[in-house]
């Protein structure tokens, strides 16, 4: 029974190896076949292989007390110091509320106008005022982040901004918008909202357009209103992009835009716009604590790997589009 036993074994074990080979050659005779469309790839891993994977090797610097004369080997171990100095450090609590705070508010606010836009506009008959509403949408995005900030001190500007004087011109007191913490966030959004919203709603346009139209034909037969074609046709049938995009939005959720925040900031609004990345920042290059800039950047990506995997998960459970 013994040797029967380790025959079958054997006898499986052998018919899997040779099952793997053959995958294997079917693979590389797909790959040989279609090389071209290899090639136009290759770049492209190039580039995630280069400055995404390869750079990860400096991440240990963030266990070491890193000499740049010593290198990444000879630079002493300290384990966990670094991180124990971040969650101790009388700036923590408020980076991190700061940085998830605003994470929030441009998940809950910036994530779903695109979406309600494209549902709107996808409703118009007009061609012609279609292409207008996304020329003047789409716009926004091409204009440099140092550009709007430079646009929002001029137009936020307490002594002749334009929104000042209208609120001159109404009998109220001009604000300081860019100089209160209180406004900071606000006007992060909804900046943001007015740059990228008409460019995010792309890609809900694209998936609309795939939506077929016997469904609205036979909608309209039925009696349905415009609302209701929205609801029970075009909602459902982006909502496999909406579950992909949600996602991938949460996986960056406390990737909070540096270039932006950084050039907004200044000395009375601190309080309220010091993020982890423009903390990482001063830290990282401006006071060279390069072991310690690393231990606070890795842990806010530990975040946003564990909320991408948990976004996943919930995805799955609810029976939607996942991305793994």
């Amino acid at each position: 029974m013994a040797i029967e036993k380790v025959n079958k074994m054997t006898a499986f074990t052998g018919v899997a190896r040779t099952t793997k080979i053959k995958r294997s050659l079917t693979m590389w005779k797909k790959v040989r076949k279609n090389y071209e469309l290899y090639i136009f790839l290759l770049p492209t891993l190039l580039y995630f292989l280069l400055f995404h994977y390869v750079p990860m090797y400096g991440m240990q610097i963030a266990f070491k007390n890193y000499i740049a004369i010593k290198g990444i080997h000879g630079s002493p171990w300290v384990a966990f110091e670094h991180f124990e100095r971040f969650f101790s450090s009388y700036q923590f609590l408020t980076v991190l509320k700061n940085t998830l705070f605003i994470s929030l508010y441009q998940l809950l606010l910036a994530f779903p106008i695109p979406i309600i836009l494209a549902l709107l506009l996808n409703q118009i008959g007009s061609m012609r005022f279609r292409r207008l509403v996304q020329t003047i949408t789409y716009a926004p995005h091409f204009i440099s982040v140092v550009i709007i900030v430079g646009m929002m001190y001029l137009f936020l500007s307490p002594v002749n901004g334009l929104f000042n004087n209208l609120l001159t011109l109404l009998g109220m007191e001009p604000i300081y918008f860019m100089g209160e913490a209180s406004w900071f966030k606000s006007i992060f959004v909804f900046s943001g909202i007015w740059q990228n919203a008409g460019w995010s709603m792309i890609i809900y346009l694209a998936a609309l357009a795939s939506v077929s139209v016997e469904l609205h034909e036979a909608a309209i037969m039925d009696g349905a209103t415009k609302f209701q074609r929205i609801l029970h046709i075009d909602f459902p049938s982006i909502m496999p992009t909406i579950m992909i995009l949600l996602i991938l939005d949460v996986g960056n959720f406390m990737a909070v835009g540096f270039e932006k925040v950084y050039l907004m900031q200044n000395a009375l609004n601190i309080d309220s716009s010091e993020v982890i990345q423009t903390y990482v920042y001063k830290t990282g290059l401006l006071s060279a604590q390069f072991s310690y800039a690393t231990a606070v950047g890795l842990f806010n990506a530990l975040i946003n790997f564990a909320l991408l995997i948990a976004m996943n998960q919930f995805a799955k459970k609810m029976k939607q589009t996942s991305l793994f």
